[in-house]
C-alpha cells in the first residue's frame, strides 16, 4: 500500500511575521474605526517618525526656514508646528512609525511583501534576532529619510523600511548555487528547510551572481518609479518615503552577518570555497 505524502497547509509562516502583521492590523483597525481624528493626529505626533524633530536639536533654523515656507500655503503652517511640537527628540519614533500605516491597502500591501520575504529571514535568524532585525531595519529607513529629508515636518509611517530591510537580508542567501529561490522561501516540504540554512554568500562575490543584480536593480526602479507614479495616479495621496525603503534595504544587505550568528567563520570560508572554487588560495 503505497504511503499518503503529508499535506502540506496553505499558508505556512513563523509565528513571528504572523505576530508583525497582526499587530500592523490592529493597530490600524484602533485608529481607523475607534479613535477621534483628535485622538488619531496626536498618535500620529507622537509615534509616527518627524524628521524636524530631530533635526531640530542640531539646526533649530533650518527647521524655521520649514516652518516659514509652510506658511504660505493654507493650513501647512499649523500642521508643521503640531507636528513639530516643542521640538523634542522622540527616539522611539525611528521604531514605532513602522507600526502606523496610512491606509487598510498599506497595511496589505506591506503584510503581503513580509509575509514573502520576512518569513525565509525569520526561519533562518530565529523570533527574537528577526523582531530586533525588523526594528533595526525600521531604525535604518528612519536614517535614510532623514539624510534626505533632514527638516521635513511631515509624519512618516509604514513598515515598507522594515520589509525592504527583510528583501535586502534574503538576497543574501535565497540566491545561493545550493538554495533555489523556490525552496529557501520555505514553502513546500519540510525538506526544502535545508535551502535557507545553507550558508550566505560573502558579500564580495554577492554580485557577481546576475539573478541578484537583475532583482537589485528592478527593487530600485520599482520603488524609485512608484513613488514617482502612485500620487498622479491616486493609488495613495500620501508621499513615498522611498529613500527610507533604500536604507532599510541596505540595512538588511549590509548587516545580515550581525544576526546570522549560527554560522561561523570557517563555514563561510567553506561555502566560499563551494561557491566559487576557482578563486581558492
Amino acid at each position: 500500500m503505497e504511503a499518503k505524502t503529508p499535506r502540506q497547509p496553505m499558508f505556512n509562516l513563523p509565528g513571528i511575521v504572523v505576530l508583525f502583521i497582526a499587530a500592523f492590523a490592529v493597530v490600524h483597525g484602533v485608529r481607523d474605526w475607534l479613535l477621534s481624528v483628535d485622538m488619531d493626529d496626536w498618535v500620529l505626533a507622537t509615534f509616527a517618525f518627524v524628521p524636524g524633530r530631530l533635526s531640530f536639536l542640531w539646526n533649530p533654523f533650518g527647521v524655521s526656514d520649514v516652518l516659514e515656507k509652510l506658511s504660505a500655503r493654507d493650513g501647512s503652517l499649523a500642521m508643521g508646528q503640531y507636528f513639530l511640537g516643542e521640538g523634542t527628540p522622540q527616539p522611539w519614533a525611528v521604531m514605532t512609525y513602522a507600526f502606523l500605516h496610512g491606509d487598510w491597502v498599506h497595511v496589505g500591501v506591506n503584510s503581503v511583501w513580509l509575509a514573502a520575504f520576512g518569513a525565509p529571514v525569520a526561519r533562518r535568524f530565529g523570533p527574537l534576532r528577526f523582531a530586533i532585525f525588523f526594528l533595526v531595519a525600521a531604525v535604518g529607513g528612519a536614517a535614510a529619510h532623514l539624510l534626505a529629508h533632514a527638516y521635513d515636518l511631515t509624519p512618516v509611517v509604514g513598515a515598507s523600511a522594515s520589509v525592504s530591510g527583510a528583501m535586502g537580508a534574503a538576497v543574501r542567501f535565497i540566491f545561493n548555487p545550493n538554495a533555489p529561490l523556490g525552496s529557501a522561501a520555505g514553502f513546500g516540504n519540510r525538506a526544502d528547510a535545508r535551502a535557507y540554512r545553507l550558508p550566505s554568500l560573502p558579500l564580495r562575490y554577492l554580485f557577481r551572481d546576475r539573478r541578484v543584480v537583475l532583482f537589485v536593480g528592478i527593487w530600485l526602479v520599482v520603488n524609485f518609479v512608484f513613488a514617482l507614479i502612485a500620487g498622479p495616479l491616486g493609488i495613495t495621496d500620501a508621499t513615498i518615503a522611498w529613500e527610507a525603503h533604500v536604507g532599510g534595504f541596505l540595512t538588511g544587505l549590509l548587516l545580515f552577518d550581525l544576526f546570522d550568528l549560527s554560522y561561523s567563520r570557517r563555514t563561510y570560508i567553506e561555502a566560499e570555497q563551494d561557491f566559487f572554487p576557482g578563486d581558492r588560495p
